[in-house]
């Protein structure tokens, strides 16, 4: 079967998920009988572009990674992210926009209308996740359509799949473990006798953090990833102000440094834990020990452990591989399996 598959927002991700799609086109071919072409694109700062028999998108690439529009590439006059969706002739909408904490548009817009026009969506964005859930989801089955979004959290570390299919029936009743691969690089590094500052630096360069690291540095990011779990695992709406996170400005080198000497370790730390039909959550920086999991997660690794009434202690974890630290083709994997999952 043909899907064809529009991008709103091309960033690292996006572009990640193109080149991604590409080197595996045989593949889907072969084995799942899948074709596909780009017929829609959306960006923040390049321009938009539309052409229902598909775009060049190596083309599109180039000009984008060159800093330049898109817009001579489409075959119509289209000027928001929504006349993409309407007029790129999707079957598959890739929402990736950035993500706003606070209320989740236009994400949500954005995904809202790829349903009611008999898209499915997919999307990385945690946003429409906190903010949406159970509209879209609603959405979407009263559209015989799919609304996934497995990169949400750990970016291509299959959780909200897991939990939906291999483990039906299942009650959640804690989840505890590192969201935030920035913040764990910045005490990783501060260990290693590293000022606060150089390590935000580092981070920056290597392009896990903004310019501006405070979505990352005060909890924020954390806090909406845990929000989306307990939204969807636990089936208890929350949002990341609910979480109210702690952020690791406020640990010192001196601190480290005698956490060390105690064979400890700083954390910023996620957890919820449900009792009864109450969940308490939150973000924040946390002495481990060596008996715990988290402690030997350093650097850009990150991961959960998962309790349940029937298995105890279920865990995934993304471990870091020298010279690499995670992002964008670990995020594009979760969309690309989310849409393998949904065409097969």
């Amino acid at each position: 079967m043909h899907y064809n598959l529009a991008f709103i927002g091309f960033g690292n991700v996006a572009r990640a998920l193109a080149r991604l799609l590409e080197r595996k086109r045989d593949l889907l071919r072969t084995k799942y009988d899948i074709t596909h072409s780009i017929t829609g694109i959306s960006t923040g700062s390049h321009g938009f572009a539309v052409n229902p028999d598909g775009l060049d998108v190596q083309q599109a690439l180039e000009l984008v990674e060159s800093g330049k529009s898109i817009n001579p590439i489409s075959t119509s006059p289209v000027s928001t992210s929504l006349d993409v969706i309407q007029h790129s002739s999707a079957t598959v909408v890739f929402e990736n926009s950035p993500v706003n904490t606070q209320t989740g548009q236009p994400a949500i817009d954005h995904i809202r209308l790829a349903l009611e026009l008999g898209m499915h969506a997919i999307t990385a964005n945690k946003g429409p996740v906190v903010h949406g859930y159970r509209e879209l989801t609603q959405l979407a089955e009263s559209k015989d359509r799919k609304f996934r979004f497995e990169s949400a959290v750990l970016g291509g570390a299959p959780v909200f799949s897991v939990f939906r299919e291999a483990l039906p029936l299942a009650e959640l009743t804690s989840i505890k473990g590192i969201f935030n691969a920035t913040t764990n690089i910045i005490l990783s590094r501060m260990e290693n006798g590293e000022s606060y500052e150089d390590a935000v630096e580092y981070c920056q360069s290597i392009g896990v953090a903004e310019t501006d690291p405070t979505n990352d540095v005060d909890g924020w990011d954390a806090a909406i990833k845990v929000a989306a779990l307990v939204t969807v695992l636990m089936d208890t709406p929350m949002t990341p102000q609910q979480v109210n996170p702690t952020g690791i400005r406020g640990i010192t080198s001196e601190m480290i440094a005698q956490a060390k000497a105690e064979g400890r370790r700083y954390k910023l730390v996620c957890s919820a834990e449900k009792v009864r039909d109450t969940v308490k959550a939150s973000v924040a920086p946390q002495l481990v020990d060596s008996t715990s999991p988290l402690y030997g997660m350093m650097n850009s690794s990150t991961g959960l452990t998962l309790r349940t009434d029937v298995i105890l202690d279920y865990s995934i974890t993304l471990s870091e591989k020298p010279g690499m630290t995670g992002g964008p083709i670990e995020t594009a994997y979760g969309l690309f399996a989310d849409f393998v999952n949904i065409a097969k």
